[in-house]
Protein backbone atom coordinates (compact mmCIF):
# COMPACT_ATOMS: atom_id res chain seq x y z
CA UNK A 1 0.00 0.00 0.00
CA UNK A 2 0.96 3.03 -0.71
CA UNK A 3 0.93 5.27 2.34
CA UNK A 4 2.41 2.18 4.28
CA UNK A 5 5.45 2.40 1.82
CA UNK A 6 6.70 5.25 4.40
CA UNK A 7 5.58 4.57 7.87
CA UNK A 8 8.76 2.67 9.13
CA UNK A 9 10.00 2.82 13.08
CA UNK A 10 12.70 5.22 12.31
CA UNK A 11 10.85 7.23 10.09
CA UNK A 12 9.73 9.70 12.61
CA UNK A 13 7.95 12.87 11.41
CA UNK A 14 10.92 15.75 12.46
CA UNK A 15 12.74 13.71 9.63
CA UNK A 16 10.57 14.89 7.35
CA UNK A 17 10.71 18.82 8.75
CA UNK A 18 14.43 18.37 8.14
CA UNK A 19 13.90 16.62 4.77
CA UNK A 20 11.40 19.43 3.63
CA UNK A 21 14.17 21.90 4.74
CA UNK A 22 16.65 20.26 2.71
CA UNK A 23 15.13 20.14 -0.13
CA UNK A 24 14.42 23.87 -0.52
CA UNK A 25 17.77 24.27 0.03
CA UNK A 26 17.90 22.87 -3.11
CA UNK A 27 15.78 24.40 -4.63
CA UNK A 28 17.44 28.15 -4.21
CA UNK A 29 20.62 27.06 -4.47
CA UNK A 30 19.01 25.87 -7.72
CA UNK A 31 18.03 29.71 -8.24
CA UNK A 32 21.41 30.59 -8.09
CA UNK A 33 22.20 30.62 -12.03
CA UNK A 34 18.78 32.74 -13.01
CA UNK A 35 19.88 35.18 -9.85
CA UNK A 36 23.12 35.59 -11.15
CA UNK A 37 21.81 36.25 -14.73
CA UNK A 38 19.93 39.35 -13.47
CA UNK A 39 22.87 40.66 -11.60
CA UNK A 40 24.54 40.46 -14.59
CA UNK A 41 22.39 41.59 -16.93
CA UNK A 42 21.68 45.19 -14.53
CA UNK A 43 25.42 45.61 -14.42
CA UNK A 44 26.15 44.87 -17.89
CA UNK A 45 23.24 47.13 -18.98
CA UNK A 46 23.88 49.71 -15.78
CA UNK A 47 20.44 49.30 -14.84
CA UNK A 48 19.00 49.17 -10.94
CA UNK A 49 18.17 45.30 -10.12
CA UNK A 50 14.54 44.33 -10.17
CA UNK A 51 12.81 44.77 -6.78
CA UNK A 52 9.72 42.66 -8.22
CA UNK A 53 8.88 39.46 -9.48
CA UNK A 54 6.84 40.68 -12.59
CA UNK A 55 9.70 42.73 -13.12
CA UNK A 56 12.54 40.28 -13.33
CA UNK A 57 10.40 38.21 -15.23
CA UNK A 58 10.49 40.70 -18.09
CA UNK A 59 14.41 40.78 -18.18
CA UNK A 60 15.34 37.83 -20.74
CA UNK A 61 13.63 37.05 -23.72
CA UNK A 62 10.72 34.34 -22.43
CA UNK A 63 12.39 30.77 -23.71
CA UNK A 64 15.82 31.67 -21.17
CA UNK A 65 13.71 32.73 -18.13
CA UNK A 66 11.68 29.90 -18.53
CA UNK A 67 14.56 27.35 -18.94
CA UNK A 68 16.61 29.61 -15.73
CA UNK A 69 13.57 29.19 -13.82
CA UNK A 70 12.99 25.80 -14.36
CA UNK A 71 16.10 24.60 -13.86
CA UNK A 72 15.76 25.41 -9.58
CA UNK A 73 13.75 22.17 -10.17
CA UNK A 74 16.23 20.18 -11.15
CA UNK A 75 18.09 20.89 -8.14
CA UNK A 76 14.82 20.34 -6.10
CA UNK A 77 14.39 16.97 -7.60
CA UNK A 78 17.54 15.91 -6.81
CA UNK A 79 17.23 17.01 -3.10
CA UNK A 80 14.06 15.06 -3.28
CA UNK A 81 16.25 11.89 -3.99
CA UNK A 82 19.41 12.75 -1.74
CA UNK A 83 16.33 12.85 1.00
CA UNK A 84 14.47 9.71 0.43
CA UNK A 85 17.36 7.50 -0.26
CA UNK A 86 19.72 8.87 2.78
CA UNK A 87 17.73 10.19 5.34
CA UNK A 88 14.58 7.79 4.93
CA UNK A 89 16.54 5.13 3.67
CA UNK A 90 13.58 4.42 0.93
CA UNK A 91 13.56 4.21 -2.56
CA UNK A 92 12.62 6.93 -5.13
CA UNK A 93 10.06 3.99 -6.13
CA UNK A 94 8.50 3.53 -2.45
CA UNK A 95 7.49 7.64 -3.18
CA UNK A 96 6.20 7.00 -6.52
CA UNK A 97 3.66 4.09 -6.37
CA UNK A 98 2.97 0.98 -4.23
CA UNK A 99 3.57 -0.93 -7.77
CA UNK A 100 6.69 -3.33 -8.78
CA UNK A 101 7.43 -0.60 -11.02
CA UNK A 102 6.18 2.68 -12.40
CA UNK A 103 2.87 2.03 -14.36
CA UNK A 104 3.90 4.54 -17.41
CA UNK A 105 0.41 3.56 -19.00
CA UNK A 106 -0.90 5.70 -16.12
CA UNK A 107 1.14 8.30 -16.65
CA UNK A 108 0.55 8.61 -20.25
CA UNK A 109 -3.28 7.81 -20.19
CA UNK A 110 -3.44 11.05 -17.52
CA UNK A 111 -1.40 13.13 -19.71
CA UNK A 112 -3.76 12.38 -23.07
CA UNK A 113 -6.87 12.81 -21.01
CA UNK A 114 -6.09 16.06 -19.71
CA UNK A 115 -4.73 17.29 -22.98
CA UNK A 116 -7.55 16.38 -24.53
CA UNK A 117 -10.29 18.27 -21.85
CA UNK A 118 -7.64 21.64 -21.64
CA UNK A 119 -7.41 21.70 -25.99
CA UNK A 120 -11.36 20.75 -25.99
CA UNK A 121 -11.89 23.52 -23.15
CA UNK A 122 -9.59 26.30 -24.78
CA UNK A 123 -11.08 25.48 -28.21
CA UNK A 124 -14.34 26.58 -26.81
CA UNK A 125 -13.71 29.88 -25.04
CA UNK A 126 -12.01 30.82 -28.79
CA UNK A 127 -14.53 29.92 -30.94
CA UNK A 128 -16.86 31.62 -28.13
CA UNK A 129 -14.98 34.86 -27.81
CA UNK A 130 -12.63 35.10 -30.29
CA UNK A 131 -11.46 38.63 -29.67
CA UNK A 132 -9.98 37.66 -26.86
CA UNK A 133 -7.06 36.21 -27.64
CA UNK A 134 -4.20 37.23 -29.87
CA UNK A 135 -2.24 35.09 -32.41
CA UNK A 136 1.21 34.94 -31.14
CA UNK A 137 2.73 31.66 -33.02
CA UNK A 138 6.59 32.55 -34.41
CA UNK A 139 7.93 28.90 -35.53
CA UNK A 140 11.75 29.44 -34.42
CA UNK A 141 10.70 30.46 -30.51
CA UNK A 142 7.73 28.15 -30.28
CA UNK A 143 10.22 24.87 -31.16
CA UNK A 144 12.50 26.10 -28.68
CA UNK A 145 9.63 26.90 -26.18
CA UNK A 146 8.30 22.91 -27.29
CA UNK A 147 12.34 21.48 -26.45
CA UNK A 148 12.78 23.38 -22.64
CA UNK A 149 8.94 22.78 -22.32
CA UNK A 150 9.59 19.14 -23.01
CA UNK A 151 12.39 18.50 -21.29
CA UNK A 152 12.02 21.06 -18.45
CA UNK A 153 8.12 21.31 -17.28
CA UNK A 154 7.62 17.47 -16.65
CA UNK A 155 10.55 17.61 -14.01
CA UNK A 156 8.90 21.01 -12.49
CA UNK A 157 5.70 19.40 -12.11
CA UNK A 158 7.01 15.69 -10.94
CA UNK A 159 9.12 17.83 -8.54
CA UNK A 160 5.92 19.39 -7.13
CA UNK A 161 3.85 15.79 -6.82
CA UNK A 162 6.64 14.03 -5.07
CA UNK A 163 6.79 16.71 -2.63
CA UNK A 164 3.24 17.07 -1.83
CA UNK A 165 1.74 13.56 -2.84
CA UNK A 166 4.68 11.54 -1.89
CA UNK A 167 6.73 12.86 0.43
CA UNK A 168 4.68 14.80 2.12
CA UNK A 169 2.07 12.55 2.28
CA UNK A 170 3.99 9.68 3.52
CA UNK A 171 4.84 11.96 6.38
CA UNK A 172 1.64 13.21 7.83
CA UNK A 173 0.98 9.32 7.29
CA UNK A 174 3.84 8.65 9.49
CA UNK A 175 2.45 12.02 11.74
CA UNK A 176 -1.36 10.92 12.04
CA UNK A 177 -1.41 7.12 11.10
CA UNK A 178 -4.50 7.89 9.05
CA UNK A 179 -5.18 9.12 5.69
CA UNK A 180 -7.31 11.62 5.67
CA UNK A 181 -4.86 13.98 7.60
CA UNK A 182 -2.42 13.32 4.92
CA UNK A 183 -5.34 14.11 2.37
CA UNK A 184 -6.30 17.56 3.77
CA UNK A 185 -2.85 18.81 4.76
CA UNK A 186 -0.85 18.42 1.28
CA UNK A 187 -4.01 20.16 -0.61
CA UNK A 188 -4.19 22.56 2.18
CA UNK A 189 0.00 23.49 1.45
CA UNK A 190 -0.40 22.90 -2.38
CA UNK A 191 -2.43 25.49 -2.47
CA UNK A 192 -1.48 27.60 -0.41
CA UNK A 193 1.66 27.82 -1.95
CA UNK A 194 0.63 29.31 -5.36
CA UNK A 195 -0.61 32.57 -3.14
CA UNK A 196 1.95 34.25 -4.33
CA UNK A 197 1.10 33.88 -7.90
CA UNK A 198 0.02 36.55 -9.83
CA UNK A 199 -2.78 35.51 -10.52
CA UNK A 200 -4.08 35.72 -7.26
CA UNK A 201 -3.27 39.17 -7.37
CA UNK A 202 -5.80 39.47 -10.36
CA UNK A 203 -8.68 37.44 -9.53
CA UNK A 204 -8.43 37.79 -5.57
CA UNK A 205 -8.21 35.20 -2.90
CA UNK A 206 -11.54 33.27 -4.50
CA UNK A 207 -8.90 31.24 -7.02
CA UNK A 208 -7.50 29.55 -3.86
CA UNK A 209 -10.75 27.73 -3.93
CA UNK A 210 -9.05 26.24 -7.41
CA UNK A 211 -6.08 25.43 -6.26
CA UNK A 212 -6.83 24.08 -3.10
CA UNK A 213 -9.29 21.80 -5.32
CA UNK A 214 -6.67 20.84 -7.38
CA UNK A 215 -4.45 19.52 -5.10
CA UNK A 216 -7.41 17.62 -3.15
CA UNK A 217 -8.11 16.15 -6.71
CA UNK A 218 -4.65 14.92 -6.87
CA UNK A 219 -4.32 13.77 -3.63
CA UNK A 220 -7.60 11.39 -3.94
CA UNK A 221 -6.30 9.91 -7.08
CA UNK A 222 -3.39 8.47 -5.42
CA UNK A 223 -4.80 7.92 -2.54
CA UNK A 224 -7.14 5.96 -4.70
CA UNK A 225 -4.62 4.31 -7.11
CA UNK A 226 -1.97 3.66 -4.61
CA UNK A 227 0.73 5.66 -6.46
CA UNK A 228 1.03 9.03 -8.13
CA UNK A 229 1.00 7.96 -11.97
CA UNK A 230 -2.22 9.22 -13.13
CA UNK A 231 -1.09 12.90 -10.42
CA UNK A 232 2.05 12.67 -13.19
CA UNK A 233 0.47 12.92 -15.81
CA UNK A 234 -2.32 14.84 -15.26
CA UNK A 235 0.14 17.98 -13.85
CA UNK A 236 2.63 17.43 -16.74
CA UNK A 237 -0.13 17.89 -19.34
CA UNK A 238 -1.87 20.83 -16.82
CA UNK A 239 1.53 22.73 -17.09
CA UNK A 240 2.76 21.82 -20.65
CA UNK A 241 -0.33 22.38 -22.50
CA UNK A 242 -0.93 25.75 -20.72
CA UNK A 243 2.85 26.85 -21.80
CA UNK A 244 2.44 25.79 -25.54
CA UNK A 245 -0.96 27.22 -25.93
CA UNK A 246 -1.91 30.42 -24.56
CA UNK A 247 -0.23 33.20 -22.17
CA UNK A 248 -1.10 36.54 -20.78
CA UNK A 249 1.07 39.49 -19.41
CA UNK A 250 -0.49 38.39 -15.98
CA UNK A 251 0.15 34.75 -15.64
CA UNK A 252 3.28 33.23 -14.22
CA UNK A 253 5.26 32.89 -17.07
CA UNK A 254 5.01 34.46 -20.21
CA UNK A 255 5.79 32.35 -22.97
CA UNK A 256 5.58 32.38 -26.45
CA UNK A 257 2.69 30.21 -26.73
CA UNK A 258 0.52 29.98 -29.90
CA UNK A 259 -2.51 32.46 -28.69
CA UNK A 260 -2.43 35.21 -25.82
CA UNK A 261 -4.99 35.78 -23.73
CA UNK A 262 -5.89 39.34 -24.11
CA UNK A 263 -9.04 39.05 -21.60
CA UNK A 264 -9.14 41.26 -18.22
CA UNK A 265 -9.03 37.86 -15.54
CA UNK A 266 -12.13 37.62 -13.04
CA UNK A 267 -12.78 34.84 -10.80
CA UNK A 268 -15.99 33.63 -11.76
CA UNK A 269 -17.81 30.21 -12.40
CA UNK A 270 -14.68 29.22 -14.60
CA UNK A 271 -12.72 29.06 -11.21
CA UNK A 272 -15.27 26.25 -9.81
CA UNK A 273 -16.01 24.35 -12.53
CA UNK A 274 -12.80 22.41 -12.84
CA UNK A 275 -13.62 21.66 -8.86
CA UNK A 276 -17.15 20.84 -9.54
CA UNK A 277 -17.77 19.22 -12.85
CA UNK A 278 -14.74 18.22 -14.49
CA UNK A 279 -12.65 16.99 -11.53
CA UNK A 280 -15.53 14.35 -10.70
CA UNK A 281 -16.21 13.70 -14.13
CA UNK A 282 -12.41 12.41 -14.42
CA UNK A 283 -12.87 10.81 -11.17
CA UNK A 284 -15.36 8.83 -12.54
CA UNK A 285 -13.21 8.09 -15.42
CA UNK A 286 -10.36 7.23 -13.69
CA UNK A 287 -12.94 5.07 -11.24
CA UNK A 288 -13.87 2.88 -14.12
CA UNK A 289 -10.91 2.21 -15.82
CA UNK A 290 -8.58 0.95 -12.76
CA UNK A 291 -11.84 -0.60 -11.15
CA UNK A 292 -11.30 1.68 -7.44
CA UNK A 293 -13.52 0.83 -4.67
CA UNK A 294 -13.71 0.80 -0.99
CA UNK A 295 -13.32 4.79 -1.12
CA UNK A 296 -13.94 5.64 2.31
CA UNK A 297 -11.47 3.39 3.62
CA UNK A 298 -9.02 4.76 1.42
CA UNK A 299 -9.36 8.28 1.63
CA UNK A 300 -9.83 8.40 5.56
CA UNK A 301 -9.33 5.30 7.32
CA UNK A 302 -7.01 4.63 9.66
CA UNK A 303 -3.64 2.88 9.02
CA UNK A 304 -2.40 -0.44 10.54
CA UNK A 305 0.91 0.45 11.80
CA UNK A 306 2.11 -2.83 13.01
CA UNK A 307 1.38 -4.52 9.42
CA UNK A 308 2.33 -1.56 7.52
CA UNK A 309 5.98 -2.47 9.79
CA UNK A 310 5.92 -6.31 8.76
Amino acid sequence: MFLEQGIKPQNKFWLYLIGSVFIIIASFIGQIPFSAAVFYSSFVNKKEIPTSDAAVMKIFEPNLTLFLVLISFVFAFAGIYFVVKYLHHQTLLSVTTSRKKVDLKRVLFSFSIWTVFSVGSFAILYFNSPENFEWNFKLIPFLILVLIGSLLIPIQTSTEEYVFRGYLMQGFANLAKNRWFPLLMTSLIFGTMHIFNPEVTKMGYIIMVYYIGTGLFLGIITLMDEGMELALGFHAANNLVGALLVTSDWSVFQTHSIFIDMSEPSAGFDVILPIVVIYPILLFIFSKKYKWTNWKEKLTGEINVLESQN
